[in-house]
């Protein structure tokens, strides 16, 4: 279902629901983020997704993953929380979410590059070349985090 983010706009919809989600920051040996391009709204984003009942974080993350590019993954760290009350996320079903997004760091275990309904194109990219694709400004924090080399820090925000 298309969707539009929003952040910090004054005339954002009022959010009705907030629903755990998660995204991974998958790299690869030669330091290259997989990225899918969202079938929803055409951006650039990490893969990820909502919690499903009765499934782990970790379940969560390696399911997202296989199911929007193929690749087989496990969770190891924990990059980030992200419950920033401004970033509100309009569907077309009238579902308006408060963002709340738990981001890892995952390393691939195996698997093809694939596409799926969700994601219109899978890739390794490069870090230098991150600035030239199309995303949300929530999505580019994320990222920001998980390529900063000391990760010793969870980002809460």
């Amino acid at each position: 279902m298309p969707k539009r983010d929003y952040f910090d706009d004054p005339h954002a919809p009022a959010p009705n629901s907030i629903v755990p989600a998660v995204t991974a920051a998958v790299l690869d040996e030669h330091g290259r983020l997989l990225l899918i391009k969202r079938g929803d709204n055409g951006l650039w984003a990490m893969p990820g997704g909502a919690l499903d009942l009765g499934e782990s974080l970790a379940q969560a993350v390696h399911r997202e993953v296989v199911e929007e590019t193929g690749i087989e993954v496990e969770a190891v760290d924990i990059l980030g929380v992200y419950s920033n009350p401004g970033h509100v996320i309009a569907y077309d079903d009238g579902e308006v979410r408060q963002e709340f997004s738990i981001c890892f760091l995952a390393e691939p275990r195996g698997g093809e590059l694939r596409t799926s309904d969700e994601s219109k194109e899978v890739i390794w990219v490069e870090p230098s070349a991150l600035t030239d694709l199309d995303m949300s400004s929530a999505m580019r924090l994320r990222i920001n985090h998980a390529l900063d080399p000391d990760r010793s820090n969870v980002h809460i925000g």
